[in-house]
């Protein structure tokens, strides 16, 4: 059965029995406390703290996950993948423990005929929490499990939860025995490589905290209400049903791997290492055609650093296994057509997903390069001082810099004989992941303690907001917190967050700066706002501090935002749409929105293309959009239906989670997206939008920095004021300043050429003269100097190596000079072959020199330059330059 199938089969299932269907959401958590999904059940979160009530009571569905903290056993066993799909059923306080079982022996059993998956009931054997004698009960007794096939296990096996506070339960797992081929017998208790779980049933009723392992937290307490959430790997389904040993072998990653074998001319199955190698291309490939789908591109921190890890890894595999061309193109393209037909909107965004992942390739493999010279001198160095090991900040500096993974750096050293302190490099990375953790955790706890949020929520419900319609209003404080801490008051000069019932305050979000304003009271109390958030969703807290009187819980108040500001947000949420439509309209839907800000009078737009938009396109791009903005088009907004906006070819904005009721802003005949932000009325009112220019962000990531209105104007007014003062200056016509700039340019360049061309014949001019005062030196012949100050390095290195050449004869010949660059001193010492083997090398008489000067230096022994701090010491590094002389010759 192919995974296609098991997945129809899955979702017809649970529909046919009143659940509805919901689509994956995408890998980038919409949790700030996850980088991206990792379990089915994320999407449904808040369902499960109560946080929002749920729009149905019964779900199913088929979720894109990801999960990286065993990416190095990736390829080494048959059920570590670092990309899957977890089909999920959910219960929010409908069935409990006695459906769920039901449901989840009748679909694994059933036959292929009856639109199951036809699986023995005899090979299936059953876990169960410690203490959780109803489940077992239902599983005897409902069911017909036989006892012998129970077994109950403990908390860091049975007990669930996402690893991180929320949601958890005791669960039940399903496991299917493949047979004595695969180890001994004793069940899951006993050998999970034979008994392979494939279903777990969650029994979520609590909530936990902090902890640091799977069975280290402690649990807060009850949820709202009893739920189910349960998870069947995909995978591991399809590797039992297409009768493969791995997961690695099933329908949508051995294509990958046979790919991978085409490449590079390695059977799958010839040799254990070359097999390792060929399932983490398989996974990994994979895994990073899915990500970049949903909108992640590589970089160096956060989920850009997982997917650059993760790319890099399948690229390194690819060469051990022998691939020395590119080798992406091929292997996302049979990923796009293979997982194209369960996410068709792989195929919509090939183009796109294509240029980010070459374009990662190629930053990879240059790096390669580079990092192998870095590799190669470190190794140098190390055998030259006689060690064995190279250090462990030599390869934290490879893969910081370089992006190479600790496995390539010791490989490498391997082959050159050499170990690597693992420790050391661990224990760098170690330090570098606390203090990005600590950032996390300090970005992410910006909010008091979210219960006393959600408290709120409960007493209260979500506020509404009334900014669509309204700037100001009358409303009543439902909640306050003073210094990030619940308090019935706050007084005067105390940093408050409030939560009113009602506001026109928007919240940040969709890329829009939060409003500002105040809020009075009748007391004549008065609050100053500077920003507004919601970090439970649909409760809006109101973040300043009480400018005058007292604030108390339950006082009616009277909220009004700062309505000149609002008005430029305003203007510059609409320009972010109209420049979106445009960027479209030129690029093509490759240029995607992946981030936006709008912000007073101005907006960043982040989106996708694989090259900088030629400067001609960006001119056209904005002279439509304020051709737009002349047509006076009514920006209109209306909420319908996710599927109905859809259909209505609605662009959905980045970041942002849509419900099954959507807002969808319309400017005339020409942009429609989904946004819940505020806009202007009609486009006239934006007045004016300036493009200043576009730039990269990282692989296949572009962004275009605009202003809107006034500030726009005042930009183009100063820009008028610099063109009158250059045509004042040049004599010229605002369209003639181009050329006789650059004609102005053209002619201070061959000016400075000429400069340089007298300079370096002043300083050659003096060659002859200082071979003439070469001082002989226990019968080495040195030339040590001073030439004048500004000499280039250049032009000194030139000189050293004429005046040497000067000096006729086989005698040793060092030549040693000196100058002062920039307010620093500069040598460049030479010495000829003779002097080579008296021991005399110059990269040893330029260490000791600029070690005299302040600085440092090296090179070859024949020539080497160095610098210091301090100018005034050349006559002492002169000094110690002829007693290495006299003491080594």
């Amino acid at each position: 059965m192919e995974s296609a199938e098991i997945r129809r089969r899955w979702l017809s299932f649970f529909e046919e029995r009143g659940h509805t269907v919901v689509p994956s959401a995408s890998l980038i958590a919409d949790d700030p406390t996850l980088l991206l999904v990792p379990a089915g059940m994320v999407p449904f979160k808040p369902y499960f703290l109560g946080e929002v009530k749920p729009p149905y009571q019964r779900a199913t569905s088929v979720q894109k996950c990801v999960r990286t903290p065993d990416i190095e056993e990736v390829g080494k066993t048959t059920r570590h993948g670092t990309f899957f799909q977890m089909c999920g059923n959910f219960s929010f306080g409908d069935y409990f423990k006695e459906g769920a079982i039901t449901y989840a022996w009748e679909l694994l059993t059933s036959s292929v005929a009856d639109g199951g998956y036809g699986l023995d009931p005899e090979r299936l054997w059953i876990t169960v929490y410690l203490d959780d004698d109803e489940a077992e009960q239902i599983w005897r007794e409902k069911i017909g499990v036989p006892a012998e096939r129970i077994q109950r296990l403990g908390k860091k096996d049975n007990y669930w939860s996402m690893g991180v506070p929320g949601p958890c339960g005791p669960c039940s797992e399903i496991n299917y025995d493949r047979g004595p081929e695969f180890g001994v017998e004793g069940g899951p208790a006993v050998n999970d490589e034979r008994y392979v779980e494939i279903w777990n049933l969650v029994f979520m009723e609590f909530e936990r905290g902090e902890g640091t392992g799977k069975d280290d937290f402690e649990i807060l307490g009850e949820l709202p209400s009893k739920n189910i959430d349960t998870g069947l790997g995909l995978e591991r389904l399809a590797m039992i049903l297409q009768g493969v040993q791995n997961m690695y072998e099933t329908d949508t990653l051995r294509v990958v791997m046979d790919k991978a074998t085409e490449l590079t001319g390695v059977r799958y199955g010839a040799d254990r290492g070359s097999d390792v190698s060929l399932r983490v291309v398989a996974d990994h490939i994979r895994t990073s055609a899915m990500l970049i789908g949903d909108g992640v591109t590589p970089g160096n921190e956060g989920r850009g650093y997982v997917l650059r890890r993760i790319m890099r890894r399948a690229i390194r595999n690819m060469r051990l296994l022998g691939a020395t061309q590119p080798v992406v193109a091929d292997l996302i393209d049979v990923v796009i057509k293979t997982m194209g037909e369960q996410y068709p909107e792989l195929e919509t965004d090939r183009k796109r997903i294509e240029t980010v992942a070459l374009a990662e390739e190629a930053a990879f493999l240059k790096a390669l390069k580079g990092g192998t010279n870095i590799l190669d001198t470190a190794v140098t160095e190390t055998k030259s001082a006689g060690g064995q090991v190279l250090s462990g900040d030599k390869a934290f500096l490879l893969h910081d810099t370089w992006g190479f993974p600790i496995d390539l750096t010791l490989e490498m050293a391997a082959e050159q004989g050499l170990s690597v302190d693992e420790d050391g490099f661990r224990r760098l990375m170690k330090e570098q992941r606390e203090r990005a953790k600590a950032d996390a955790k300090a970005k992410k706890s910006g909010h008091a303690d979210l219960s006393a949020y959600r408290a709120v929520a409960d007493n209260s419900g979500s506020t509404e907001f009334t900014g669509y319609t309204s700037t100001a209003g009358e409303s009543t404080i439902v909640g306050l917190l003073v210094d990030g801490v619940p308090s019935p008051a706050a007084t005067e000069g105390d940093e408050v967050e409030i939560v009113l019932d009602r506001t026109p305050f928007y919240a940040e979000g969709g890329g829009q700066l939060a409003d500002q304003g105040r809020i009075k009271l009748d007391t004549g109390a008065v609050i100053q706002v500077r920003d507004v958030q919601q970090p439970v969703p649909g409760v809006s807290v109101h973040k300043g501090s009480v400018q005058v009187g007292e604030v108390t819980v339950g006082s009616s108040a009277y909220a009004a935002i700062d309505i000149n500001r609002r008005r430029a947000i305003a203007r510059a949420h609409s320009a972010t749409h109209l420049t979106h439509q445009a960027l479209r309209d030129a690029l093509g839907p490759t240029a995607a929105q992946a981030g936006s800000e709008n912000s007073p009078g101005r907006f960043r737009f982040d989106f996708g293309s694989p090259a900088a938009v030629p400067g001609t396109v960006l001119l056209d791009v904005e002279q439509k959009i304020n051709e737009v903005l002349a047509r006076e088009l009514d920006v209109q907004a209306e909420v319908m239906s996710i599927d109905e906006a859809k259909k209505q070819g609605a662009i959905a904005e980045f970041g942002e989670k849509y419900g099954e009721r959507v807002r969808v802003v319309t400017i005339g005949d020409f942009s429609k997206e989904l946004c819940g932000g505020t806009h202007v009325h009609n486009t006239a009112q934006l007045g004016l939008v300036k493009l200043l220019g576009e730039s990269s962000i990282g692989s296949g990531v572009r962004r275009i920095e605009a202003l809107v209105g006034v500030d726009a104007y005042n930009f183009l007014a100063k820009e008028h004021t610099v063109v009158a003062q250059l045509q004042e200056l040049v004599k010229g016509r605002s369209e003639e300043l181009p050329e006789k700039i650059s004609g102005m340019l053209a002619k201070l360049k061959d000016a400075e050429k000429e400069i340089e061309r007298f300079r370096a014949e002043k300083v050659l001019a003096a060659a002859a003269g200082l071979a003439e005062s070469a001082k002989d030196v226990r019968g080495t012949a040195l030339v040590t100097g001073q030439v004048p100050d500004g000499t280039s390095a250049d032009d000194l290195r030139k000189l050293v190596l004429d005046v040497r050449g000067r000096i006729q004869g086989d005698r040793p010949v060092v030549v040693a000079l000196f100058t002062t660059a920039n307010g620093r001193p500069l040598t460049v010492i030479a010495t000829n072959e003779a002097a080579r083997g008296r021991g005399l090398k110059a990269g040893d008489l330029v260490r000791t020199a600029a070690k005299t000067l302040g600085g440092g230096g090296g090179g070859k022994p024949d020539v080497a330059q160095g610098g210091g701090q301090n100018p005034n010491a050349i006559g002492d590094a002169v000094a110690a330059v002829e007693r290495l002389v006299a003491e080594t010759a």
